[in-house]
This record gives C-alpha cells, sequence and structure tokens, in this order.
C-alpha cells in the first residue's frame, strides 16, 4: 500500500508551511553541559595493547572477532563490523597504544543532525541509535567530527554501527565491558566530572609522565570519552584542531543562510518515511 491521498496531502502542507516559515526557524540544541553524565577515561600510559577491548567488545555485540595483531600491519578505522580499535603510534617516547571508538560527546553533532531523533544523547551518557527511527539519511555519517557511525553498505537490511558504550549492560548498572574487562586498568568508568579530578590529579602527582592535556574534557564541547597520553595527541593520530565548542552550535541561526529547498527535501523525506512508516503498521494490523 502506497501513501494514502490524504496523507500526502497533509504531508504536502507540512512541507509548504516549512518553506513559509523556513526564514524565521533556528536550530536551538539544548545545553547538555549542566548534566552529570558518565563517561570513561583512558589512559595510554596503561594500555599494553592488549586489545582485549577489541575482542570483548565484538563478542559483547555479536560483531566479528578482531584479527590477529601479526596480520595487522597498518592504522584502522572503525567500520560496520568493529566498534573499537587499538592502533600502535611510534613516538618520542617509545611505542603508545591508542584506543578509537565513539567519543559520545556531551552534545552530539550526529543526534542534532538527525531528523528523525534515531540518534539520542541518553541522560546517563551513551550515544545510542534506534533502528525503528532511523530513516537511512546517514546525516549523522556526515556530520560526526570523529567519523564514528558507520552504514552496513552490504546488507540487505542496513543498521548504522558504533560503540554504544554497552548501553544494555548500564540498565543493569553494569560498567561497558572494554572498561570491566581491562586487565592493565587502562579503563576506568564513572562519572565524567569525577573522570576529569582523576584525570588532573594523575597530571599533577607525575608531570614527567604525562602531557599537560585531557583530550575530551573541550574538545568539540566535551565529550564522554577523555583520554590521557605519554605524547601529545598529535602524534596519536587525534585530532588535535577540533573546536572546542560543541558542534550543534554551529547550526543555530543555519536556515537564514540556506536556500528554502535544502529546508524542503529533508521535511519531504521525513515526511514520507513517517506516512510510509504508518502504512505499514496498519497492513500489519490488518494481516493480523
Amino acid at each position: 500500500m502506497g501513501i494514502q491521498r490524504r496523507g500526502f496531502l497533509k504531508l504536502l502542507g507540512v512541507t509548504g508551511i516549512t518553506l513559509a516559515i523556513g526564514e524565521k526557524v533556528t536550530a536551538t540544541p539544548k545545553s547538555e553541559t549542566d548534566v552529570e553524565f558518565n563517561g570513561i577515561l583512558y589512559d595510554a600510559t596503561r594500555c599494553k595493547g592488549c586489545r582485549g577491548c577489541e575482542f570483548d567488545c565484538a563478542e559483547a555485540h555479536g560483531l566479528q572477532a578482531p584479527l590477529p595483531s601479526k596480520e595487522i600491519a597498518a592504522i584502522r578505522k572503525t567500520n560496520e563490523s568493529c566498534n573499537t580499535v587499538v592502533n600502535t603510534y611510534e613516538t618520542e617516547k617509545g611505542k603508545v597504544f591508542i584506543k578509537r571508538q565513539c567519543m559520545h560527546c556531551n552534545e552530539p553533532a550526529c543526534a542534532a543532525a538527525c531528523l528523525t531523533k534515531a540518534m539520542c544523547k541518553n541522560k546517563t551518557g551513551p550515544v545510542t541509535w534506534d533502528a525503528d527511527k532511523c530513516m537511512g539519511c546517514r546525516y549523522c555519517m556526515v556530520s560526526c567530527p570523529f567519523d564514528s557511525p558507520k552504514f552496513e553498505y552490504h546488507s540487505a537490511n542496513p543498521k548504522i554501527q558504533k560503540c554504544d558504550q554497552c548501553f544494555e549492560r548500564l540498565k543493569t548498572e553494569e560498567s561497558p565491558v572494554c572498561a570491566y574487562n581491562c586487565p592493565n586498568d587502562a579503563l576506568l568508568y564513572g562519572k565524567r566530572r569525577d573522570l576529569i579530578k582523576e584525570a588532573r590529579r594523575r597530571i599533577y602527582e607525575k608531570p614527567e609522565l604525562y602531557t599537560d592535556h585531557i583530550y575530551g574534557e573541550h574538545e568539540a564541547g566535551g565529550t564522554g570519552w577523555l583520554y590521557l597520553s605519554p605524547v601529545p595527541f598529535d602524534q596519536l593520530g587525534m585530532n588535535t584542531s577540533i573546536q572546542q565548542s560543541s558542534y550543534p552550535a554551529l547550526t543555530k541561526g543555519f536556515l537564514y543562510t540556506v536556500p528554502s529547498v535544502f529546508v524542503l527535501i529533508p521535511t519531504l523525506l521525513l515526511g514520507i518515511h513517517q506516512a510510509t512508516k504508518n502504512n505499514h503498521l496498519n497492513e500489519e494490523k490488518e494481516d493480523e
């Protein structure tokens, strides 16, 4: 069953209203800076590169087992079958390991860009994806400054894959599996404010061991993942030119400057997605 005539006319009406008021609409993402999020502190001075977090993550989320270390010859990124990777860098202080995954921003650009609210910043901290709400626009991928969300291009029923900070475990007050199982205490889960205090304490007590920078404290407006390192983060492939304010702040007032067609297209796609979704649900009820 296609979109019903009545529903389609309603959709066009909503689209027309959007165009009519487009010049007056502004995007005003809600600030989350005062919310007590949880997060994870990664200490690169403690990581031994065992990659146990990769294997534990894959098992916990039903993903492919990672390749053995001897078969890895290049710096890797996360992909649709791998939510986290541990890379090795040769630095001025020798070999240093760095873990990469979704950063779980305090004010995530992916959630701000998502038309259907499929990407959501949860109250405890994780940024999660809801398959039932996703319309497949992949705006989350384009907007993420850390290139975290990945799309299953080769799947008949594609999903957006990324670290969800073990959201299901958090519901039962268990810590993320990577932090829970780390044999070297390189990963510490807790309240973000407490993690920042702990990171500052470590830097203060052993200034010769750490570079004086907590990556993620201010980057992109603050992130749920915080990093300590013995060397500057640009030596570890981290983006050190990323802005300090949140990326959703860039969208404030953007509709004043974009052509109305860019307001029309997302609204039209969103309306079609909702209309076809409702019709599909009605068909299922009729079949019952």
